[in-house]
């Protein structure tokens, strides 16, 4: 099932699963869903972060929203409660560094691991992210271990 969240003009979706979650992560975490959020200017890298995940071993009971920005991530944070944060750094209308700081001055998902998926090489763009609230960070390309390996962790200490 696939619900829309109208936010700035354009439409942040919600991939539902029902099915039932598998063994580990239900004794790990504790949890029948994982709400994970999103944030990417592609359409098409939020499906590869997406795919990553389920390939990581989410697939079942992952369910999936989806911003554009970072702007519109906040729109949809503030009408859906989520268990982790995948954000670009470099976006168009608001970048991931101004959202994670919009994040913390709204208070919107605190306790929230927030982990940056970028192209950025620099360690300065790094080390800002990790200033601003990021637990963590990909970079792209990745794989779905190296996903695994950055995800997994943050939710068992959740």
């Amino acid at each position: 099932m696939r619900r829309q969240f109208r936010s700035m003009g354009k439409l942040a979706f919600k991939n539902k699963r029902r099915a039932p979650i598998n063994a580990l992560w239900r004794g790990n975490l504790g949890m029948s869903e994982i709400r994970t959020l999103i944030v990417d200017d592609s359409s098409v890298m939020r499906k590869i972060v997406e795919r990553a995940l389920r390939q990581a071993g989410l697939d079942d009971g992952l369910v999936v929203y989806e911003a554009g920005s970072g702007a519109e991530a906040l729109e949809v944070l503030k009408g859906a409660q989520v268990d982790m944060i995948l954000s670009d750094i470099n976006m168009p209308v608001m970048d991931g560094l101004e959202f994670l700081r919009q994040l913390k001055a709204q208070n919107l998902a605190p306790g929230v691991p927030v982990i940056m998926i970028t192209t950025e090489s620099s360690e300065e763009h790094v080390k800002q992210a990790i200033q601003c609230g990021a637990v963590g960070y990909i970079r792209k390309p990745f794989t779905a271990e190296q996903v695994k390996e950055r995800v997994l962790p943050l939710l068992t200490a959740a």
